[in-house]
Order: structure tokens, then sequence, then C-alpha cells
């Protein structure tokens, strides 16, 4: 018998496993590793989705196997590669392989089930609602819209008495686009008789038969243009092809994302030296084809993108393919421009801005090995590539690469992984490298390749550091210090260009009533809404719960319920009162939700069309504009007071990255970076861009303090309804790893999550710290295998290795 492994579609820990299913004897010759399948699984006709591990020819077994119902693929969606990176990734990660597995398709190959009320024996239903239903059919969609809920008790009670049953569908909801073509059948001779026989009131008849004599069409032809530039109806397409004149049929076509301008060709440009000692020891790995891991570091506008640029093509050339991460959609634009510049349509990009549809058919492209180069956020480190010559991991720092809900990965990890397997070469490139990937060079682990320079010889920007305590004691603004309110106004009567960054969306904080000290909550999180003002609502971010903006305190009556602090709606609205003749850009998660939004706003600052650019991190880092002399860091300390040991880190980075952006052409550019605590090193060293001073000093503390990168850490999140037994489960969790666990591993808490509910769900968690372990994966796997066995069914556990928050 033949038979096949099978991970389905059903994210447990008691089904985290291959399954085995016979193979139909009509589908043994289809059946491959790779494929998705549609199988039966429980009881109850239940029909899911599956991915096939593994074919076995010939398996004897001693029970009976159900088979596969059929295959929604006719060749597989994952490769060899991808199927085995999905159980290293499962397991390192303490994820269910089935969510790994998902997570590297597009949203559209993701299985979608219907469920349907069929009729078993009509002669056991004496409701004459229920019968009603049924009328001339026997089987109805499971849907509420469809069944009345005061039916459904009833439903079960037939259900009970096998009157009724249940019926699941799995939908593919993979859709390819298909356009209609033509192309001539006739001569142009006949077409030139035709149109001579026809009646003289028949005009457009003979317009289009003009065209089809004139237009030659050896290939198939788009419908639809030959509809707009003739004035056509569908009608005169399909008479036309009654009447013999031309053959119509449909065809696949690609739904190709589009930018808001056409892109400019460019040409490779000449390296200063720097860059081409960076790109020699580059291009000597890849023509050795030997595994590498290069970390680049330069200065922000030192020319790191051109060495990339130069390194994709010598990829090409070999005959390989090209992965470029980048860590924000909203770089993914400038940087797509860059590279289809230099590359035209040998680019594909995968990330969540795309369409479903266009996701799907650029996913498709890499499969069929049409492009050799992927442009990407993070889930683009699965495409689907074959052939990998290079990676780059542009702004490899950024904590986006990281992905803390499940499927549990870092995209660094991934990239390390397929690096190796393919003999590739991977470029991690940061103005300011993380702690971890600095240590692993200084260890020799990565190859360090340093720019120092800006690679048009132009200084780094001079920067500012305002105290705004002192501003705010002399009777000043709290969003804008005088300084940097007199730098806009030089500025804007330059006709040069200014970018202010606020790391918080929203007009504000939260709302407090000043009579009682009332704060709207959110109803399900432990956290205060934010209010935003161009929506009249009050949102909160983690969750999404919105109400009204309140007008009256619902406690004590009192109308002096007020805004507190400053998102940058606010900011935007109060710069426009100071300065009413500036056009002013803001890019936020509120403003670039929709399709296309943030590469026609990027697109508009770019042509000069507005001039002040203002924005959360978003807007921090990989933005090159020529025009931009000033930039403003209205609040330094958003990140420093995250009780997170990264903070000062972030903070650095943060500031080194904006800064960056100002004086990248031939004019001289200011920092000015506003902040309550200008005596700390993290915004002193930014201020001078001084990555060396930070590294020596932060790498210090986190030795003291057994931080990564001296220690790994592992946190262990528990959720439960209940406060009061998630805390007791949580110290429980605690005396039982100190028994499993080696001596030298440190653990810190049980302690409520920093937001103590979310949805509902109280938090607590569980951090260790290890050098090594040998006794801890196995420790860890028994947790989340058994714990909901042992502990309480409405546990909920996740375990993050290497979290980005601690």
């Amino acid at each position: 018998m033949d038979v096949a492994k099978i991970i389905v579609d059903v994210s447990t820990r008691q089904t985290n496993k291959p399954w085995t299913y016979q193979i139909p004897e009509n589908l043994q010759s289809i059946v491959q590793p790779g494929m998705r399948v549609q199988v039966p699984f429980g009881n109850g006709g239940r029909q899911i989705q599956g991915f096939v591990l593994e074919v076995v020819k010939g398996e004897t077994t001693t029970k009976p196997l159900k088979p596969i119902t059929n295959v929604l693929d006719l060749e597989p969606v994952l490769n060899q590669e991808l199927l085995q990176l999905s159980a290293r990734i499962a397991e390192h990660n303490f994820n269910f392989q089935i969510n790994v597995l998902q997570a590297m398709l597009p949203n559209v190959m993701k299985a979608k089930y219907q469920k349907t009320l069929i009729l078993l024996n009509p002669n056991l239903i004496d409701d004459n609602n229920i019968n009603d239903l049924f009328i001339d059919r026997d089987e109805i969609p499971f849907e509420l819209d469809f069944i009345p809920i005061e039916l459904m008790s009833k439903i079960k009670h037939y259900q009970a008495i096998k009157a009724l049953g249940f019926k699941y569908y799995l939908k593919n909801k993979a859709k390819i686009k298909k356009v209609k073509k033509y192309k001539n059948k006739l001569s142009s001779d006949q077409y030139d008789e035709i149109r001579r026989n026809l009646n003289k009131n028949a005009k457009k008849q003979a317009r289009f038969v003009t065209a089809l004599m004139e237009n030659p069409t050896p290939d198939w032809q788009l419908v639809s243009s030959l509809q707009h530039s003739y004035k056509l109806t569908a009608q005169d397409i399909n008479q036309a092809v009654t009447n013999g004149w031309i053959s119509m049929t449909e065809m696949e076509t690609y739904r190709t994302p589009t930018l808001s301008s056409t892109i400019q060709k460019t040409k490779p440009l000449v390296l200063n030296e720097e860059q081409s000692v960076a790109f020699d020891a580059i291009n000597s790995a890849l023509n050795q084809q030997i595994s590498t891991t290069f970390l680049l570091e330069g200065v922000t506008g030192s020319g790191k993108t051109e060495i990339y640029l130069q390194a994709i093509a010598r990829t090409i050339e070999a005959g390989k393919t090209a992965l470029f991460l980048v860590p924000e959609i909203t770089l993914t634009p400038q940087m797509v421009r860059r590279v289809k510049g230099r590359f035209g349509d040998d680019v594909a990009l995968l990330h969540s801005a795309l369409s479903d549809g266009e996701r799907y058919d650029e996913w498709r492209r890499i499969q069929r090995q049409e492009v050799h180069v992927v442009v990407g956020v993070r889930s683009a480190i699965f495409a689907p590539l074959e052939q990998i010559g290079l990676i780059i991991m542009d702004e490899e720092h950024e904590s986006s690469y990281k992905q803390d809900d499940n499927p549990r990965y870092h995209a660094r990890d991934i990239a390390s992984w397929r690096a190796n397997r393919h003999q590739a070469v991977l470029i991690l490139g940061s103005a300011t490298p993380s702690l971890e990937s600095r240590a692993r060079a200084q260890k020799h682990v990565y190859q360090l390749l340093e720019l120092k320079k800006r690679a048009l010889a132009n200084p780094l920007p001079t920067a500012q550091i305002i105290d705004m305590s002192e501003v705010i004691k002399s009777g000043g603004d709290e969003v804008f210090s005088p300084q940097l309110l007199d730098q806009i106004e030089e500025r804007l009567e330059k006709k040069q260009q200014i970018i202010l960054m606020l790391n918080r969306r929203g007009y504000a904080n939260f709302m407090m009533c000043r009579d009682c000290g009332y704060v709207p909550m959110c109803p399900n999180c432990d956290l205060a809404l934010t209010m935003h003002k161009d929506t009249y609502r009050m949102e909160c971010h983690v969750c999404g719960a919105t109400q009204p903006i309140p007008h009256k305190c619902p406690v004590c009556g009192s109308t002096r319920i007020r805004p507190f602090g400053t998102g940058t709606q606010k900011v935007e609205e109060q710069l426009q009162d100071k300065f009413p003749q500036a056009r002013i850009i803001r890019m936020d998660n509120d403003t670039t939700r929709k399709k296309g939004a943030t590469d026609r706003l990027l697109e508009q600052f770019g042509q000069q069309k507005a001039d002040i650019l203002i924005g959360t991190q978003m807007i921090a880092k990989g933005l090159d504009f020529p025009n931009v002399t000033l930039v403003g860091v209205l609040n330094a300390d958003t990140t420093l007071k995250i009780p997170d040991y990264r903070a000062s880190e972030r903070t650095f980075q943060l500031i080194t990255q904006v800064a960056g952006r100002a004086g990248r052409a031939d004019k001289v550019g200011n920092v000015v970076i506003q902040t309550f605590n200008p005596q700390h090193y993290a915004i002193k060293l930014a201020q001078n861009q001084d990555y060396e001073a930070f590294y020596q000093q932060e790498m210090s503390l986190r030795k003291t303090w057994h931080y990564s990168p001296y220690y790994y850490a592992i946190q262990i999140k528990l959720t439960h309804p209940n406060e009061q037994d998630v805390a007791k489960i949580a110290y429980k969790i605690v005396n039982w790893l100190r028994e499993q666990i080696m001596p030298s591993t440190m653990i810190f808490g049980p302690a409520p999550g920093s937001i103590r509910r979310v949805k509902n769900r109280y938090v607590y968690q569980i951090s260790l710290r290890f050098k090594y372990d040998d006794k801890l994966e196995q420790a860890l796997n028994l947790l989340v295998n058994d714990a909901q066995k042992i502990i309480d069914k409405n546990i909920q556990i996740s375990i993050n290795r290497d979290p980005i928050n601690l």
C-alpha cells in the first residue's frame, strides 16, 4: 500500500505530528511531498487541508487507513528545502508545524472551510420550521444568517437522534486571474472586402473592421485594449467572433503590483575606496560559493545599497538568485524603485501591502523561476527560490525581523540556515548593528566590513540636544522647543524639507477627567484608550476595541474631561497652526492603511510637494531625500521609558537612524533631539552617531546584568481568564522547572505581564537565562505538550526563544 505522511490543518499539541493516510490508486501518480491535499479527519466526515511531508511506497499496516480525498495542487507548492525548514523552525521555536507551513504560503492558499447541515432522516422530524428549511433540498449552509438562532436547540436535538447531520467542505481560495485575448482570423484583403460589403449605416462595424485590417495580430492581444481604443462593447466583440472576424480565448495573467510613478532605469555607480574594499570581499565569497556571513556596518548615507545592488548583479551573472529583505513596508517602495531600476522585471515583491491576488501571483512567478530577485519584508524569507546565491538583510538590527506571534521565528536565523544550505552569501547591513550581530563579528563568526564615511564624502549632520524640562520651566511648549521652531521656520524660508519623528500615533495618549481622575480604559485589556481625533474614537492599540470620545465623565458627570499627552495627529494640528503656509504629510499606521498609501505619500514628499514629513518610527530609516536638511526628534524618551533591557539600544538606534535622514546630498544637515533625559548615554552618544562608544558601554552593562548577547534567553508566557489561577499555575511551573533544569540556569519570575490583562486573559511570564543547559529543551517540550492535560485546560502557554521584549 502506498501511504503519505501528512501534517493536518489543526493547531493543537495532540495533532502536531505527521498522520498516515492511504493514497488511493487514482492519485498514486499525482501525490508528492510538498502538495496540499484534502483528507478526512476525526469523526463526522470532517474534511480538512493537509501538507504531504513524505510518500512511502509499499507500506504494510496493521490498521485500516483513511484515504486521501483529493489533491488541491497538481504540483508541490513547497519544495524539499522548505518542508525540512518548517520542521526545524517548529522544533527550535516550540511552534506547531502546520502554522509554519501556512506562513510559508500566500494567504489565498490557506484553508477555508464551509459547514453545511444535511438531512439524514426526514421521517424523524416533526417540526415545520425545520422542514421549511429543507424544502426542495437535502443540504443547507450552516450559517447564522441562514438559520434562525431560535432553531439551534431543535437542530441539536435532531442531530442527536440522527435526523440531521453535518458535512464539511474545504475550499481552495487560490484563484488564477484570466483575461480575454483575441487574434485576427482573416487577411487584410479579406477584411477590406468585408468592409466594402457592409451597410453604409454600419459605421461602428466599418471602424472595427478597418482596425483589424490595419493592425495584423500574429500574437494574442488584450480584448480590453481593443474595446478601449475603438469604443467597442462586449456584444461587438462577441459578434465579431460569431462572424468569424477574430478568434478569442481566455489566458492566464499576473496581477502585477504597481507603484505611484514610473521607475527610472539606473546604472551601477562608481564605488569609493571603502565601498570597493567591502564589495571585493563579498564578491570573492560569491565567486568561491562559500557560505559566508558579512556584517556590513556603515554610517547612514555610506552607500550600503549600492554595494547590495552590485552584489545582486554578480549573483545573477552566476546564474543564481538573490533575496533582499527590508524591515518595514515603508522602506519597500523606495527599495523597490532602486532594485527594479537596476534589474527591471527580474524582480518580485512579497509584502503585506500587496493584495492577496498580487501576492499569490508574485509568489507563483518566484516558484516558476521566472525571476532572479525577491524584495520583501520578514515573511519573504520563505520565498520559494531555488539556487540561492545571496541573501541581504538591510537594517538587520530591526525588531520587526522577529515574529513574536505564532509561528515565532527570527528572519535572521532562517536566513542563516538557508544560506548554509545553498552555500550562499549572507549580508547583514546596518548603521547601528544589533549587539548580538556585532558581538558575533568581534568573535569572527561574522566577517565585519566597515564604511566609516558617507558615499558622497559629505559630513554627518550636526545634532543638538534640547532639555525639554528647561523649556517647560521657562514657560515653553511641551511639544516644540523654541530652537526647533526657529530651525523649521528657517528651512521653510529656504524651501528645504523637514522630517519630524514622534513614535506615538493618535491624537493623545489618553483622556482624563480633571475632577475625579477617571481615565477611559479598554474593556478587554488593562490599557488606557488612545484618542484619535480624525475618527472621533478612542482606540485600543492592542485588541482594536473602540468607543466614542467622551464629552462628559461617566463617573462624576463633569465636562472637564480632556486629552493628555501628544500623538502624531496632535503634532500635525499644532504645526499647521504655527506654520499655516507649510505643506504637511503625516505618516503613521492610521494614514498608511489603504493600499498604495505609503508609496503615494513618500513619492509626494520626494517630489517636494510637501515641506514637512511627520511620522512614527516608520520614517526613521532607509529613506533618502536630498532636500531634507532638518530632522527633529520630538520626544527621544518614548523608547527609553519602555521597561525592557533593550530600551537604551533601541533609543540609540532610532535616534541615529532618523538623524541620518538629514544632509544626505550637497546640503548641510541638522538634527534637533528633544528629551527629558539629556544626560542619558544612549542619547548623548546618538548625538554624534558614535556607535563604537555605545557598543562598548552597553556590552559592559549587559555582561554585568547577565543579558544577551552573553546569555541566551527564553520567555514563557501564560494566559488564563482568571488572575489567581494563572498566578498559581505560574508558581507551580517554576517549582517544577527547578527540578528539571541545570542549576546554572537562572529563573526570573513569575511576574505579571507588562500589560496585566490582554483580550480578557490575564498574563504572567517567566524568564530563563542560560549559557548552556542540555536539559532545558526537553523540559520545555514536556511542558508545552502536557500543560493543558496536567495543569488546567484553560491555560495557554507560549514559549519565546530569544525574545525581543523582556
